[in-house]
């Protein structure tokens, strides 16, 4: 690849990591802290982080329509601004509410990334790489969410501090990303005939069973393990570095899919997320589960999410960010839908049956699989 291109994904992994890993499911990392400042029940906790995939489903429209008219580079810096902006917020939150309006905002910037990224990646590389690149850049979820874990544990107990850190970083990570994505010539809106198409009705319900079957680890997993399971914080910070490491050999997937097949790979990545939710549920006092749990849990979720991601720029190939956009929507559209009922199942029955209850319904994805589509050639 070319030195701009090698910038472009570089950048592009970085705002995934900023909006995605800190801006969004930081939330979840933090959850037992919020908690107590705060005052939060389960539920409470839900509803709040719920906040963030209603931003995400809100923004990604916004986002659909802003790549195509103004160009990728000024809708990703926009995210970038949005991310710091809704991080800031929640440093300084004074109340709940507040900090709902920072998990909200912050949440927004997830919305705006995604489709500007893919359709950077779709303009600017040649077909060859750009599956494996687009995976590498949805892969920056992992690396997001495992540079904050240890911020977390070093900050704990001024976690004003860690999310000021997550702020300055995203802050730079911004300004990299004006200058690493290259204007595109494309201003005027594309009209995409037609948009819904054979396949996409199995595309948006694999991505809304996806989102539900996830929501229990990424808002409650630190909490599981902590009040059912009894991890001090060191234990629990541990659960996020491994599904973080874990989801960096997520970002593989595209090479998964040059090998065995989109549906294959789709196949063995919902089984994974379904299995490590299980597992969390099963013994989330037992150091070795909790482990095998996250590792399974990360590489299968940004697996999933890069899958998802191929499977939208295959189905719409001629608006990449117009498929990524209608697949990822749905999926936070089933995290938002899926945080208060697992907050809601975790008050009345307890966090154990609201994880096995949750792993069943991401099983469900099973059901639905992408078409068989010839892959890209192999990169070079």
């Amino acid at each position: 690849m070319r030195r701009p291109v090698y910038l472009l994904v570089g950048a592009g992994t970085a705002l995934i990591a900023c909006c995605y890993g800190f801006g969004r499911f930081s939330y979840g990392l933090f959850g037992p802290v919020f908690g107590e400042t705060f005052r939060l029940s389960p539920t409470i906790t839900g509803v709040i982080g719920a906040g963030s995939y209603i931003g995400y489903c809100a923004a990604i429209t916004a986002s659909l329509l802003l790549t195509d008219r103004i160009g990728p580079r000024r809708v990703a810096v926009t995210a970038g601004v949005v991310a710091t902006l809704g991080i800031s917020i929640i440093a300084l939150a004074p109340s709940a509410y507040v900090l709902a309006v920072g998990v909200l905002v912050a949440g927004c910037s997830t919305g705006i990334v995604s489709p500007p990224l893919a359709a950077a990646v779709a303009q600017h590389l040649p077909p060859n790489t750009a599956e494996r690149a687009q995976t590498v850049v949805n892969g920056g979820t992992g690396i997001g969410v495992v540079l904050s874990a240890p911020i977390a544990l070093l900050l704990l107990s001024h976690w004003r501090a860690a999310w000021v850190v997550y702020a300055l970083v995203s802050a730079a990570v911004t300004v990299w990303v004006y200058y690493a994505v290259p204007a595109s010539s494309q201003r005027a809106a594309k009209r995409i005939e037609p948009l819904w198409r054979t396949g996409t009705f199995g595309l948006l319900l694999a991505s809304l069973l996806t989102g539900v079957g996830s929501v229990a680890v990424w808002t409650f997993g630190r909490d599981l393990i902590t009040t059912v399971g009894g991890a001090d914080a060191t234990r629990s910070s541990l659960l996020w570095i491994v599904i973080g490491a874990a989801g960096i050999v997520g970002a593989l997937a595209g090479d998964v899919v040059q090998r065995i097949g989109l549906q294959w790979a789709w196949v063995s990545a919902t089984v994974a997320m379904a299995s490590a939710t299980a597992l969390l549920a099963a013994a989330p006092w037992n150091l070795g589960v909790i482990i095998a749990g996250a590792t399974l849990f990360g590489g299968a979720y940004i697996a999933l999410t890069g899958l998802a991601l191929l499977w939208s720029a295959r189905l719409y190939s001629d608006s990449t960010s117009s498929g990524v956009g209608l697949s990822f929507f749905t999926l936070a559209a089933g995290q938002a839908l899926g945080a208060p009922v697992v907050g809601a199942l975790i008050d009345l029955a307890g966090g154990r049956a609201a994880f096995s209850a949750i792993a069943a319904v991401g099983l469900c994805a099973l059901a639905v699989r992408p078409a068989k589509t010839a892959p890209a050639p192999a990169a070079r």
